[in-house]
């Protein structure tokens, strides 16, 4: 299990990516498609069409972090996009925790710790 401090910015992409891409792939979505500058300190969640694996973009002060996650079996709970013009969702650093260990957030009413204000 991954954890993360409370104070920890953390945007998913809504909208799926080609997760063949690398740190300057995922960086260019950043500030592209996203809207935010990679070296802010927040992670980036990727995930692919099937949403069996994640990539997380971070940038740690010297430089940037990529982390993967494939799933063996299921895939991840992951956000429908109901906006059309929304291509980010804020996260809370214990939902993140959640969504890699494979809770399922749709299953009932998101609680407000579950998304943030952005």
């Amino acid at each position: 299990m991954l954890s993360f401090s409370g104070s920890l910015k953390v945007f998913i992409a809504i909208e799926p990516c080609d997760l063949r891409k690398g740190f300057d792939g995922l960086h260019a979505l950043v500030t592209q498609r996203l809207g935010e500058d990679p070296r802010g300190g927040a992670l980036f969640v990727f995930s692919n069409k099937r949403h069996t694996r994640l990539r997380i973009l971070c940038w740690d002060g010297t430089g940037f972090w990529l982390l993967t996650k494939r799933l063996e079996k299921g895939t991840f709970s992951w956000p429908e996009n109901v906006d059309p013009q929304r291509t980010k969702l804020r996260l809370t650093p214990q939902a993140l925790s959640m969504l890699t260990d494979g809770v399922d957030l749709r299953g009932g009413t998101l609680r407000p710790w579950f998304e943030r204000d952005e």
